[in-house]
C-alpha cells in the first residue's frame, strides 16, 4: 500500500497503524481469507474487524459473568452490566487486524508490540512481534526472540 492508501484507511476508521504494522503494509500487501482488505474491502466488514475485540469483551460481560475490576462492583442483571461496562470499552485502545483474529495495537510512533490472538476474553501472545508471528503464523526466515512477549497496552495486557 502507498502512504496514500495506508492514510486514507487510517482517516476512514479513524486511527493510526503501528509502525511495524505501517511497514508491513508498505512492503507487501497479503490478500485472501482472513486478510484485512484495507484499500479495497467492505467499509462494514473493516469496522466488524475493527470492533470484534471490544464485541468480544462484551459477549463475555453479558453471556460468561465477566467483569474488569477497574469497573467497580459487577451489577447483577447482565443488561445493566453491559451498560455500565459500555463506556470503559469505548475507551479502551484500539486494536488493529493483521490477520483474522490476531492484532497489533494501533498508534504510530509505536512498534515491537506482541501480535495477540483475541477471541473473546481468551487472549494469548502469538508472536513477540510483527516479524515472528508473520514467521510462526506462515514460515519465512527464522525469527528468534527470547524470554516471555511484553504486553503493555492498557486493558488488553490484562488478559495476557
Amino acid at each position: 500500500m502507498s502512504d496514500t492508501e495506508i492514510t486514507r484507511v487510517e482517516r476512514t476508521f479513524g486511527f493510526e497503524f503501528a509502525d511495524d504494522h505501517r511497514a508491513f503494509l508498505a512492503t507487501v500487501l497479503p490478500v485472501g481469507d482472513s486478510w484485512p482488505d484495507w484499500p479495497d474491502g467492505d467499509p462494514a466488514a473493516l469496522r466488524e474487524s475493527l470492533d470484534w475485540p471490544v464485541s468480544g469483551v462484551r459477549f463475555d460481560v453479558e453471556h460468561n459473568g465477566y467483569w474488569h475490576e477497574s469497573w467497580g462492583e459487577r451489577p447483577e442483571s447482565r443488561r445493566t452490566a453491559v451498560a455500565v461496562a459500555a463506556p470503559y470499552l469505548r475507551a479502551v485502545p484500539q486494536m488493529v487486524p493483521v490477520f483474522g483474529h490476531r492484532y497489533l495495537p494501533a498508534g504510530r510512533g509505536t512498534y515491537g508490540h506482541p501480535v495477540l490472538s483475541m477471541y473473546q476474553t481468551d487472549i494469548i501472545h502469538y508472536g513477540h512481534d510483527l516479524a515472528e508471528y508473520i514467521h510462526r503464523e506462515f514460515g519465512g526466515p527464522a525469527v528468534k526472540r527470547t524470554g516471555d512477549p511484553q504486553a503493555d497496552v492498557p486493558f488488553w495486557r490484562d488478559f495476557v
